[in-house]
């Protein structure tokens, strides 16, 4: 192992909030809570629960155990990274302890002296993503475990990460936004914490000092519906109902002249089911998306419009039930004419459908780059329902697929009563059109930064 090294930004430390404090000493000798083995931090984004959940964990390790091992979790390893790693390294060198970051091996190695005696500790780093992330835990044995963003790790993950930790005197560490309230999380750990003697703390915005009231309020504007219930309020709530609650068609709908800095165009790819592609427009002066005009074709639709005497009707039913890539192609080609098109942005599992526009004569001779859209559900909903929040969306009245299915797309009920949030798979062509085209538009020209971090998990660590 090579030299333990110290060569990291230094934190700026503010005072602890009363609740930090108490997050970072429940372990301690003078505690009431010194014999509970968990502890659970939950509440709204940046609410300071991370950063002081990541420090306790570790002064806890360092102070009660030599020469042992520990598990840092996050829902990926570059979350676990980038939210507990990162300002982890920042506050113990400025605490004086040293660290060695072992990348290769996703391994923390912290030292600090303890008067003369070296006290060392190794804090493993994983990502809890997917049911197979519990094999990464096979034969280990773990004197503690920090499971931040646990809410988005899979029940068996987590059930494998704390039986572990057998070690006598080990404890757990856990953070997580709410979310449904259904969620295993929240019903066999949250609700059940006095019985099984755990510490429950739940933090808001007030509980961070090093919070402005300008950047509270900041955030407290990005939100609507379930998504403020949750981040900003920091409840378990039910997402349902409609998912674009705050849609209104006297704000959302209207035509707008003004000059886009740049047109592009994102479509939803279906041979059976609906197809449809979007125009859009972006102002910078703005920070303002507008859909500008779109296509909407739909064979089970058409199918149900077709008499009798159309489904007898061979040529009938093969034009206007069903089409080609090809012709999607040529539709989509004739739609753009006469716009400077920047990029198309395409359903990322519609692979023959980007084939074959990236060979149509049209899009080659004008060079239009065919880009796979950024299809994260969630994040694409929050981040579109943001935009409509601050009235930075809007749509042509011509536009009447778009506006329908703002009226119509909602939330699953029955997915809701297992502890998942999704989206009816009705009624979501449009909807799943304009997410990608918002989202990866604003990833790709870095729009909208400090929000969409915000919205991913990165810019909330705190």
């Amino acid at each position: 192992m090579g030299r333990l090294r110290n060569k990291v930004q230094k934190f700026n430390f503010v005072p602890f909030s009363k609740k930090q404090l108490q997050l970072l000493t429940w372990w301690t000798d003078n505690s009431p809570y010194k014999d509970f083995d968990v502890v659970i931090a939950d509440g709204s984004i940046r609410s300071g629960k991370t950063v002081s959940m990541g420090l306790s964990f570790v002064l806890w390790a360092m102070n009660d155990f030599n020469g042992q091992n520990f598990a840092i979790c996050g829902k990926t390893i570059h979350s676990a990274r980038r939210n507990v790693v990162q300002p982890l390294k920042q506050m113990l060198s400025s605490r004086g302890y040293r660290i060695e970051d072992i990348r290769n091996e996703n391994l923390l190695v912290i030292a600090r002296m303890d008067g003369d005696k070296e006290v060392i500790n190794y804090f493993y780093i994983f990502g809890g993503k997917d049911e197979s992330s519990q094999d990464l835990f096979q034969v280990m044995t773990l004197e503690g475990i920090f499971c931040d963003e646990v809410a988005l790790m899979p029940q068996s993950f987590v059930y494998q990460a704390t039986g572990r930790c057998s070690v006598l005197g080990s404890k757990m560490w856990f953070s997580c936004n709410p979310g449904n309230p259904n969620h295993y999380f929240k019903k066999e750990w949250i609700d059940k914490a006095v019985v099984k003697r755990i510490l429950y703390l739940h933090f808001t915005m007030n509980d961070n000092p090093s919070l402005s009231p300008a950047i509270k309020a900041r955030y407290e504007k990005m939100y609507a519906g379930v998504f403020r219930k949750r981040f900003i309020l920091g409840l378990w709530v039910t997402a349902d109902g409609l998912v674009y609650s705050m849609f209104n068609e006297e704000q959302h709908v209207r035509e707008l002249n003004i000059g886009f800095d740049r047109i592009f165009v994102a479509g939803d790819f279906g041979i059976y089911n609906a197809t449809t592609f979007g125009v859009y427009g972006y102002s910078k002066r703005l920070r303002h998306y507008h859909l500008i005009e779109s296509y909407y074709h739909s064979g089970r639709e058409a199918e149900q419009q077709l008499t009798e005497a159309d489904i007898q009707s061979d040529s009938t039913f093969s034009n206007v039930l069903q089409k080609t890539t090809k012709e999607y192609a040529n539709d989509l080609v004739n739609m753009i004419r006469g716009y400077d098109i920047e990029y198309i942005i395409l359903d990322p599992s519609a692979s023959a459908m980007i084939v074959e526009l990236q060979k149509h004569p049209y899009i080659v001779r004008k060079q239009i780059p065919i880009i796979p859209a950024r299809n994260d559900v969630n994040l694409g909903i929050s981040f579109h329902a943001e935009l409509l929040n601050e009235n930075r969306f809007t749509l042509d009245p011509s536009n009447t697929h778009d506006i329908d299915e703002y009226y119509a797309y909602s939330w699953d009920n029955k997915a809701s009563e297992r502890g998942v949030d999704q989206v009816v798979k009705e009624f979501d062509h449009c909807m799943d059109r304009n997410r990608y085209a918002c989202l990866t538009d604003a990833l790709i020209n870095d729009e909208f930064g400090f929000e969409i971090q915000v919205l991913s998990g990165k810019g909330a660590r705190a």
